[in-house]
């Protein structure tokens, strides 16, 4: 019996995000379906982390690795998380649970949001191309300075004038990011989510495009990318790596 993936995602009110987190799901199991892969998430949706837990055991698991699919490593992976497995060890003694590492900045989800922009229809040697990656944001500012840095890393391999960070919920904003990326020469927008799944926070963000930059293309956000899949794919991995120390260590 194979070790489960569990896919945590954020949840959300918005029914397309976990529409496109299930998407996101079925693509890891369309790249390996040998695995047995479920999907949950933190908060309003479902099925809760806790459902999807005790299944596993009821089911007759000795383990699981869970995966969250979380861009940062921020409360929800730091805090929420552990919380939830510890609870579900808890109530599951037999049932060893290890948590991987989230999505992170992999170099390969760069490279999925630079299809996305490809997607609304620009080319990588268009040097009139300014791009607007559109990012949550957070309270801390170390946090918002490291997503900063993926924005530069878009441009590889193409000719596009400049690429940019903007948050939803702080600064700075789209209009100035927009403004910022004009006056370095670009002559077109495109703005691109760092976002999983859309939602209302890319609702917010596509409306200040429209306001602000009525010209500029609006990509999708990362969801069942292709490349997505392979990552989480390499968490689980890394979380299987993880169980195998544990029970070593147990062991001896």
């Amino acid at each position: 019996m194979s070790t489960p993936l569990v896919l945590v995602a954020h949840g959300s009110r918005d029914p397309r995000s976990a529409r496109a987190m299930a998407a996101a799901a079925a693509a890891v199991r369309g790249a390996r379906p040998d695995l047995d892969v479920r999907l949950c998430f933190l908060d309003l949706s479902a099925p809760s982390v806790d459902q999807v837990v005790d299944a596993v055991a009821a089911e007759g698991h000795s383990s699981a690795v869970v995966v969250p699919l979380l861009l940062g490593s921020a409360f929800h992976a730091r805090v929420d998380l552990p919380a939830l497995l510890a609870a579900g060890r808890a109530r599951n003694p037999g049932l060893d649970l290890v948590q991987a590492d989230v999505l992170g900045d992999d170099e390969r989800l760069v490279a999925a949001v630079r299809d996305r922009v490809r997607a609304t229809g620009v080319t990588l040697d268009d040097a009139e191309i300014g791009v607007v990656l559109a990012a949550v944001g957070s309270s801390c500012a170390a946090a918002n300075a490291r997503t900063a840095n993926i924005a530069p890393r878009l441009l590889a391999g193409t000719a596009w004038s400049g690429a940019e960070t903007c948050f939803a919920t702080t600064a700075p904003s789209l209009p100035q990011t927009v403004f910022r990326l004009r006056a370095g020469g670009a002559r077109r927008i495109v703005v691109a989510p760092w976002f999983l799944a859309p939602g209302l926070l890319t609702d917010r963000l596509k409306l200040q495009a429209t306001e602000h930059a009525p010209d500029a293309l609006f990509a999708d956000a990362i969801g069942a990318h292709p490349l997505l899949a392979e990552v989480a794919l390499d968490r689980y991995r890394g979380g299987l790596e993880l169980l195998s120390d544990t029970r070593i260590e147990l062991s001896a």
